[in-house]
């Protein structure tokens, strides 16, 4: 089944997002402290904020985080895990029209998200939610296919079964595209070494998670799976992999 409204694509894949999806290095934290002066007092706006991976991050630095998140699936995994920390709160809304109240956020993060939003009314509304002075920081893990032989096959697996991973990977946003969001110049790139240690299980459900992956029934899922698992047992050290993954943080103010 074709899913056209991409804020559904991740309904069958919540779970296996959740489980297995890595997190961001502390390092992303401490950037923003040190370059955009965020404090534990700042609130920010998470947005598509999925199973709340990035949202956990900041909250843990004592944040309150608006968790923007408009799949059902995913905002309730969020909600289960995060409901402990008190500056969580949950926001069923889209990045376009976020429901948050004008200046009512000195920053807005997004990790593994932006690539799905409209970029003019988003900036149109991230302009509205933030403080004057606030800041936008995008975010992505990224795997370095050309890092390692395991991570070369791993790539070449994806463009053998995958349905439409080059036409919707985060790589695809440009210089061009940021320039245009953030302003001529209003934009920095800071990047950190967030290798992952994979065993089978978690090799197998962080694939599992892409949107682009086929899923059971489909006839590229058994042959996608027999090659994941060739590729794993290949490469595997003591029954794990290391897939050489780099995050990579765009971080700016929106210029007038």
């Amino acid at each position: 089944m074709t899913v056209t409204d991409t804020t559904q694509r991740f309904s069958s894949r919540a779970d296996n997002y959740a489980k297995y999806r890595p997190s961001y290095p502390v390092a992303v934290v401490e950037l923003l402290t040190q370059e955009c002066g965020l404090t534990p007092d700042a609130a920010i706006a998470d947005i598509g904020s999925g199973t709340g991976i990035l949202s956990e991050l900041l909250l843990r630095n004592g944040n309150r985080v608006y968790a923007v998140e408009p799949n059902d699936a995913m905002r309730a995994y969020a909600e289960g895990k995060l409901a402990s920390y008190p500056g969580f709160v949950s926001v069923p809304a889209r990045s376009e029209a976020t429901t948050l109240p004008d200046a009512s956020v000195g920053f807005v993060t997004a990790g593994q998200a932006f690539h799905w939003f409209e970029p003019v009314a988003t900036r149109v509304e991230w302009t509205r939610i933030l403080t004057p002075g606030g800041w936008v920081a995008l975010i992505w893990n990224s795997l370095q296919e050309d890092a390692s032989a395991f991570a070369q096959g791993y790539e070449a697996l994806l463009d053998r079964y995958s349905l439409d991973y080059h036409q919707v990977s985060h790589r695809n946003v440009e210089d061009n595209e940021l320039e245009g969001f953030f302003g001529a110049g209003a934009w920095q790139l800071a990047t950190f070494d967030n290798p992952q240690s994979r065993g089978w299980e978690g090799l197998a459900g962080g694939l599992r998670s892409g949107s682009y992956t086929p899923e059971p029934g489909h006839p590229n899922y058994t042959p996608m799976m027999a090659g994941l698992r060739e590729l794993f047992d290949a490469h595997q050290v003591d029954g794990r992999v290391v897939m050489p993954t780099v995050t990579n943080v765009y971080y700016g103010l929106l210029s007038s």
